[in-house]
Order: structure tokens, then sequence, then C-alpha cells
């Protein structure tokens, strides 16, 4: 099992940062309710600024594991794209990975599908 803290790869990093991009979508989320419903004007203020940090780091290190990782460019586009939409950066990221576009991360997937054991996509790597 490998530590989802692990960063020695692009494609792991890749996957901490498109994990942090979702965790910080739902920190926004839950700071834009307390704004418009309780109206708390300055609950945006620190979520929105750490959001905006990880979705440019995201977007940045979209590029770099496209280079590293020989994406062509409708992956990379559908990367980037995936980081507008709340948690579409999960969603990317498990495509990516079943689809074979995140080197080690999707061979962990394709040398568990001989059927004697869980399958990599099964498990949660917290």
């Amino acid at each position: 099992m490998t530590s989802f803290f692990d960063l020695s790869t692009p494609a792991k990093r890749f996957r901490f940062v498109a994990v942090a991009e979702a965790v910080t979508w739902a920190a926004l989320l839950v700071a834009m309710y307390f704004k418009w419903v309780k109206g708390h004007e300055e609950a945006v203020r620190i979520p929105g600024m750490v959001h905006g940090i990880v979705f440019l780091a995201f977007v940045a290190l979209s590029f770099l594991t496209a280079y590293a990782l020989k994406w062509n460019l409708v992956v990379l586009g559908l990367a980037v794209v995936s980081s507008l939409p709340p948690f579409g950066t999960l969603v990317f990221e498990w495509w990516a990975r079943r689809n074979g576009h995140l080197a080690e991360l999707s061979d962990e997937i394709g040398a568990n599908r001989d059927g004697d054991g869980p399958r990599a996509h099964d498990k949660i790597d917290v």
C-alpha cells in the first residue's frame, strides 16, 4: 500500500494536489454558505485565498505532469478543465489512473486485475 503523502513521483504529486484542490473546493463551498445564507461576509476570505492558491498550483502541476508523463493535449486539456467544477479534479484523477495516464498509479490497478485480490481502485489509501 502506498502512502498518500508520498510525493516522490510526478503522478503522486499530481494526485496529492488534485485531492487538495477538491478539499479546498469543499471548504470554499461551506464558506460560501456562511457568506450568502448566514450573512458572514468575511467567511470566504481565507478559504477563497487557499483555494485560489491550490487551484493555481493544480493548473501549473498539470502542465508539469503532462510534460513528465508525456500526456497529449487532450489529456492536458481535460486536466485543466477538471479544475473548474467542484470535485472535478477527483473525477479526472480517477479517470487518468484507470486509463493509464498516471504512470505507476495506473500500474497498481493493472497489476491487480488478475482476480487474485482486491483491485487497487477498491482501496482507499490514507
